[in-house]
């Protein structure tokens, strides 16, 4: 699925690693040392903004760098979102 926004790009991508990882989410907050409802409010469509020390702490998490996170077509290929 092609994402609509950054936002989507960055649930989809944390869908993804965990699916590979066989990890679920509350598994990736417990690792990460956020909240459950931290890592379960970022997954839903209706919380539209998340904060990037939070994605560094889930990247922390799973034991990858920021740049390995972002660096998919997915980003690379989104639009520039006006607000």
């Amino acid at each position: 699925m092609i994402p609509e926004s950054v936002k989507d790009a960055v649930v989809q991508r944390f869908e993804q690693i965990c699916k590979e990882r066989n990890i679920k989410i509350n598994e990736l907050a417990t690792r990460a040392g956020v909240t459950p409802s931290t890592a379960y409010s970022m997954m839903k469509p209706t919380y539209r903004h998340i904060s990037i020390v939070t994605i560094k702490k889930l990247c922390d998490g799973l034991d990858m760098t920021l740049g390995e996170f972002f660096s998919t077509p997915e980003f690379d290929a989104l639009e520039q979102e006006i607000y």
